[in-house]
């Protein structure tokens, strides 16, 4: 029987937008396994049909389609702030018994912006109100107008579009939301827009994560018998040659290579230190001065949200699905059992 493990998860530091954690006490095979269901199998909702009423923009119907299917649709649950898993609160449109669409399996999304409408210095230069000699008056009166998601409004108060990934984001915008097209006088856009549950293996408008990465932690082991036949500006050197700085050397204090306190998170595992240390070696065959190996054991996650939910509820709900999936199997196999007795 193969060594039973049991996986922990360390958080190094998380906000709404992004989370950092360690993952230990198991293998590359899990890690690889968390990091595809985050990207691929996590549900989420995303405009999935664009009813086009009317249309005089300079983009065509499906080209703002498009844009439309890219925005983040985030799903705050009523007693929560945060963008949660929307597994449970809705059911894909395949497995609801609806006839065309309801609100269990679909939110609507309205968008009617008309230039003529929206921007009021041209309706008062038109009723006469501009004396029409200032230059920055008409410049106002002309200037494109941005259709943004705010502009999208929605039939479930608990969905919305993520219009920013967060408030650094909003500070700097100098658009209300994310930006669908530019009009101008004349021009208008009306449509509706169906969100639906989906997940990234079907279309890529549905990963909630933007990135999703993992590192093997760094094994850096200094052989202290081996550095004390190196002079003080062979030491130095060993220290200056990588580019990473995962090293630290103090003639003054200890006179010994330490390892730099936040060397787990700077490694990159380059040649540099290998090639310089083998020139150092009296023999070929002689011990190495230190030693940076990759764990096989323990891994650095960093993922970062489109917005559609929050990265902690990104992390619980890949779990869930990967418990869904083996208590599937462990069923399956059951079944396999029964009909073998």
């Amino acid at each position: 029987m193969p060594h039973q493990r049991f996986p922990k998860i360390q958080i190094l530091s998380l906000a709404s937008h992004e989370i950092k954690f360690v993952l230990s006490d198991t293998d590359t095979s899990m890690a690889n396994t968390l990091r595809r269901i985050m990207i691929g199998e996590v549900p989420t909702l995303a405009i999935d049909l664009v009813e086009i009423h009317e249309n005089s923009t300079v983009l065509n119907d499906e080209y703002i389609a498009h844009r439309l299917g890219l925005i983040p649709i985030r799903y705050q649950a009523p007693d929560s702030l945060r963008g949660g898993d929307v597994h449970g609160a809705f059911l894909s449109h395949r497995e609801c018994v609806c006839y065309e669409r309801c609100p269990r399996c679909s939110v609507e999304f309205e968008l009617d912006v008309d230039y003529d409408t929206v921007n009021p210095a041209r309706q008062a230069a038109e009723n006469g109100g501009g004396n029409g000699d200032d230059d920055d008056e008409d410049h106002e009166v002309m200037a494109p107008l941005t259709i943004t998601s705010k502009d999208l409004k929605s039939n479930n108060e608990y969905v919305t579009p993520a219009h920013f990934l967060h408030q650094d984001e909003q500070d700097e915008s100098q658009d209300d939301g994310i930006a669908l097209v530019k009009i101008g006088p004349g021009q208008r856009l009306k449509l509706k827009a169906i969100a639906r549950m989906g997940i990234s293996k079907e279309h890529a408008k549905w990963c909630p994560v933007a990135v999703a990465t993992y590192r093997f932690w760094p094994i850096i082991t200094i052989n202290d018998d081996a550095c004390s036949t190196l002079s003080a500006e062979q030491k130095q050197e060993l220290v200056d040659v990588c580019p990473d700085r995962i090293l630290e050397y103090d003639e003054q204090v200890s006179g010994n290579i330490t390892v730099a306190e936040d060397a787990w998170d700077t490694a990159t595992y380059t040649e540099d230190l290998r090639v310089t240390q083998n020139m150092m070696k009296k023999r070929p065959e002689d011990d190495d001065f230190l030693s940076v190996e990759p764990s096989t054991d323990k891994f650095i996650f960093n993922v970062e949200t489109t917005g559609a939910m929050d990265a902690e509820e990104i992390l619980m709900a890949s779990l869930r699905v990967l418990k869904d999936k083996l208590n599937y199997m462990a069923q399956e196999v059951e079944k396999l059992k029964d009909m073998n007795m």
